[in-house]
């Protein structure tokens, strides 16, 4: 089949610094091309030259067999090839209707916005995306992330989309609204719409593709039929070397008790939790989206506090009524939002990873910009963060370097307990590793690990027991020994197991 699209021998340079290297990329008809590497690897750089955002340097792209140079991003959009970015590029004031033709709105014969025939159009465009539901006049800013998506999507469509470009589409979003994304994903490659797929998500690239390509260093290392690699030759491809072990757990003897809940309810919310968690443990927490993971992660950090039970830390029953409490009383947690709940984008690494401790670094109302100063560069170190320095702003940074800077930030707080709800999402594959490294490193010093995650091989790689939940309450807990993918996907979905047994699990 002849591809639509096709990048051959691109090269591309920001100054002395070479992003792309004599890559080659094609694209057919109906098909969904994956597109991978690490953070760094040249990915953002060759998409954007797809787009018309940057021009390279050496090479030609090529769209239906012919040379095209764009001048623009507009003008490659006329081509019918856009982009639909993570950071999603919609303005909350305007309507969904408004939003999905904007730049481009139908017109009468008089030369003005036909408002009829845009908000007709619109509905249908949803339609196709499987949308019933999405009101055309409602504004954007009530709408959620996933909402917000199906709306951009819309929007490239209205364009005539004959190429396009989906950039870490399910970043932001809970499983169910993954399923959902995919399901349109599988709907436009049967009206013969051409899909670059970027994503870290190995399971979604396996599930949704038909063709790979990697690139590593600014270099395309290959392309391949989906169906001829493993997920463990993909990370071969990326990080150019192989791992055997993409969870590397060691076995940390336990230490004295740290945590225990007793009966820890949040009305409507959990109900009736009880567990402990040892010194040098990584307790994994597994569950459907919906099972109260999260919620109990926050009851625990005093966000949102028990409305009975009682939380033991070190064998004395405390009262964790704010989140202030909590950190007095050892714990720290690691939002699963990082940008919007972990960190603040637009200031520096330095005053992010202080910001936990101010309190710590102030003299009076004065905070010692010395110290603040020395912390950041031994968390750049610590952590491996890659960043020019200290005064970097946060945002800047890559995924799995936000994320380390979180881990850094309230490591900083000195604790006993961590949790760690989805400690490597949206990080690439290389990234990931070195969390899980750090975690194991974390427990073996005697930190008691609380790791919430929805990647299954990630709890049963990196956990000692697993806690399973379901609708707000305890399933199961299993150790490491007997924790399979069927031993735990049966405990997400069966009712609560009776607290005998659980008791007995524990």
């Amino acid at each position: 089949m002849t591809p639509i699209l096709e990048l051959k021998n691109i090269s591309k340079a920001f100054g002395p610094v070479k992003v792309l290297t004599g890559v080659d990329f094609d694209l057919r008809p109906g098909e969904v091309h994956a597109l991978m590497g690490e953070n760094g690897a040249g990915k953002s750089t060759m998409i954007r030259i797809a787009a018309g955002d940057h021009r390279a340097e050496e090479g030609e792209i090529r769209l239906d067999g012919e040379v095209r140079r764009f001048a623009g991003p507009r003008e490659a959009q006329g081509q019918g090839i856009i982009v639909v970015h993570q950071e999603l590029l919609l303005f909350p004031a305007l309507s969904v209707a408004e939003n999905v033709f904007l730049g481009h709105q139908p017109k009468t014969a008089a030369g003005l916005v036909d408002w009829g025939r845009m908000r007709r159009e619109a509905r249908d465009l949803l339609d196709r995306l499987d949308c019933p539901n999405l009101d055309v006049d409602q504004k954007v800013s009530r709408l959620s992330v996933a909402d917000r998506q199906r709306v951009e999507i819309a929007r490239a469509l209205s364009r005539n989309a004959r190429v396009l470009i989906m950039d870490e589409p399910t970043a932001a979003l809970a499983e169910a609204d993954v399923r959902r994304l995919l399901e349109v994903v599988r709907r436009l490659r049967s009206e013969g719409v051409a899909i670059v797929y970027v994503s870290h998500r190995m399971n979604e690239i396996f599930e949704i593709a038909d063709r790979v390509t990697v690139l590593r260093d600014g270099v395309s290392v290959g392309t391949k039929p989906i169906a001829e690699v493993t997920e463990a030759s993909l990370v071969s491809m990326m990080v150019g070397r192989d791992i055997h072990q993409l969870f590397p757990k060691e076995d940390i003897p336990r230490g004295e008790k740290r945590l225990e809940l007793r009966g820890v309810s949040l009305a409507g919310v959990v109900e009736d939790i009880s567990f402990d968690l040892h010194a040098g443990e990584i307790l994994g927490i597994a569950g459907l989206v919906g099972s109260g993971r999260t919620e109990l992660a926050q009851t625990i950090f005093g966000v949102t506090p028990a409305t009975s039970g009682e939380i033991v830390i070190d064998g004395k029953p405390h009262r964790i009524a704010s989140v202030r409490q909590a950190i007095d009383a050892g714990i720290a947690y690691v939002p699963e939002d990082r940008g919007s709940h972990g960190l603040v984008r637009a200031q520096p690494l330095r005053e992010n990873v202080s910001m936990a401790i101010l309190d710590r670094l102030t003299n009076y109302t004065v905070v010692d910009t010395g110290r603040e100063q020395s912390l950041a560069t031994d968390a750049i170190k610590r952590f491996s963060i890659r960043a020019r320095d200290a005064r970097q702003r946060v945002g800047q940074l890559s995924g799995g370097n936000q994320q380390k800077v979180v881990l850094a930030k309230w490591l900083a707080t000195d604790p006993k307990i961590l949790i760690l709800d989805e400690p490597t999402r949206g990080v690439d594959v290389g990234a990931k590793t070195e969390i899980h490294r750090l975690m194991g490193d974390l427990a073996k010093k005697g930190l008691a690990i609380l790791m919430i995650s929805s990647e299954l091989p990630e709890v049963l790689g990196m956990s000692d027991r697993v806690l399973v939940m379901r609708e707000g309450r305890l399933s199961a807990i299993v150790d490491r020994k007997d924790a399979t993918p069927d031993a735990i996907g049966a405990a997400m979905m069966q009712g609560r197991r009776e607290p005998a047994a659980a008791s007995a699990a524990r």
